[in-house]
């Protein structure tokens, strides 16, 4: 799909702030209520918006501890790398994860309470997962910058 100006500034606007009603964004984009309600609508029919979300202070839910752990497969067969995803996918403590280049497969973004919380996720979960030949972790010290929006 190939974007606009105004599709970009309402997208810029939407990640900003999504809980704008479409009379305010047709304020700001100098359109109709119906203008704007229907180019969001084909932003979302078209896969460019793909939902909306709450984002929550981490500190204030008792998640702040931030570990970014390498994983290592065993072996790079398609039953290992289907394996590994999909039982990943199952964890809710993995907030991302990413195929990578380099010298480990993939890097997780874990959320848990504390140093604890997160030995306990990687002796009763993460490591009993097939196909694991290595972790390596690394302990977030501080948040520089974590931001949703894409640039357009």
């Amino acid at each position: 799909m190939k974007l606009d100006t105004i599709d970009k500034k309402l997208l810029e606007l939407l990640q900003n702030d999504a809980k704008q009603t479409t009379k305010v964004l047709s304020l700001q984009l100098n359109l109709s209520k119906t203008a704007v309600y229907e180019r969001i609508r084909k932003l979302e029919k078209e896969g460019v918006i793909k939902g909306y979300t709450a984002l929550l202070d981490k500190k204030k839910i008792d998640k702040a501890f931030v570990v970014f752990c390498h994983v290592r497969l065993t072996q790079h067969t398609k039953e290992h790398v289907v394996g590994f995803e999909s039982d990943v996918i199952r964890l809710e403590e993995v907030l991302e994860c990413y195929h990578v280049s380099g010298d480990y497969d993939y890097i997780l973004k874990v959320n848990v309470a504390d140093m604890q919380a997160y030995r306990n996720f990687m002796t009763s979960k993460l490591t009993s997962l097939k196909h694991i030949g290595s972790t390596h972790s690394i302990f977030m010290i501080e948040e520089v910058k974590n931001t949703t929006v894409v640039e357009l």
